[in-house]
């Protein structure tokens, strides 16, 4: 046994208190009363496991509860909404959207409510591309607008992507959701852009078209004939000496068989042979449109409606060209 539990003070001091838990005195009565006091500040540090409403909630009992036992009387606190909402010590709001701590989360609730979509909604009836009707959807600038911040081009290429498959679902059977969704993320000015002027045939039976390729620009004349072409005044041999060149120009009319039904008068401008050509070959095409648009199918599958966009890349500085870059040596 040790020194301390050998003196009679110490141990005077713990039979007391093992007298005082198991009796009901006047002073362990005190003491319990006491006890109540404590409990606020137990309640501060104590972990939460709820609500902030219902975590302030219970911190109130606790404050009245103990305002009671101490005074002896029934006090009540002032409601809360008149004081206003705070927050106890120690709480922690949680955010209402899931991506909260992600680089955008505008954007990617509304890639998640794409997908949710999809994934609903992914076994219903389609449609071919080719029988969708037009659609114009939101530009990168505009989307980056909508998400406020800014959007990667492939993170707007997989949302298009997800558009296009939703508009794709059978007009009929398309829920309603699914329309509130499309339309949100459609242009404003589609409707106007619907509205364009249509192309007419002049009195002299000329269908007028213009095409575009690189830097040049052309405008061509389709009028019904023996199925001659002349670009610039000239004959087509002697404009493009290139055989290429030639089969790009005549490929509309020989894809749909008219090469002897139609004669075209063409004038092209700026660029080189093979830009010409291009530019010359989209006109042609507009101005077959406009005579039989019967035959927008095929033409689109021998791939001569849409303009190609591609050009050549600029020069950077302190480069030789495009992407070419002078020799470097380390020693």
């Amino acid at each position: 046994m040790s020194s301390a539990t050998r003196n009679p003070f110490s141990m005077t001091c713990c039979l007391r208190a093992l007298l005082e838990d198991v009796s009901l005195t006047g002073r362990s009565q005190r003491m319990a009363a006491a006890r109540s006091r404590m409990l606020p500040s137990y309640q501060q540090t104590r972990a939460f496991s709820g609500t902030p409403r219902r975590m302030q909630t219970e911190a109130d009992a606790v404050n009245t509860e103990s305002t009671n036992v101490a005074d002896g009387s029934r006090k009540f606190k002032k409601d809360d909404s008149e004081e206003g909402f705070k927050l106890p010590p120690g709480a922690r709001i949680v955010p209402a959207s899931p991506s909260y701590f992600t680089g955008n989360a505008a954007f990617f609730d509304s890639w998640f409510t794409l997908k949710d979509l999809l994934y609903k909604y992914q076994t219903l009836p389609t449609i071919l591309p080719s029988e969708v009707p037009r659609t114009a959807w939101r530009t990168l600038p505009d989307f980056r607008s909508m998400a406020g911040g800014v959007i990667q081009a492939s993170k707007y290429k997989k949302v298009r992507a997800v558009l296009q498959r939703l508009n794709r679902i059978q007009p009929d059977l398309m829920p309603e959701e699914v329309k509130a969704v499309l339309d949100n993320y459609k242009r404003p000015d589609f409707a106007a852009m619907q509205r364009r002027r249509p192309k007419i045939i002049d009195r002299f039976g000329r269908a007028r078209a213009a095409g575009r390729r690189k830097t040049s620009n052309a405008e061509a004349y389709l009028v019904e004939g023996s199925g001659g072409c002349y670009v610039n005044g000239k004959p087509l041999f002697e404009m493009f000496p290139r055989l290429v060149d030639r089969e790009s120009i005549l490929w509309p009319l020989k894809v749909t068989n008219r090469v002897d039904r139609y004669n075209v008068w063409a004038s092209s401008r700026g660029g080189g042979i093979s830009g010409q050509a291009g530019a010359i070959t989209l006109a042609v095409t507009k101005a077959l449109l406009t005579h039989e648009p019967l035959l927008k199918p095929v033409l689109r599958r021998a791939g001569v409606i849409t303009r190609d966009p591609r050009t050549v890349e600029r020069k950077k500085h302190g480069k030789r060209k495009a992407r070419d870059m002078p020799a470097w040596v380390a020693r």
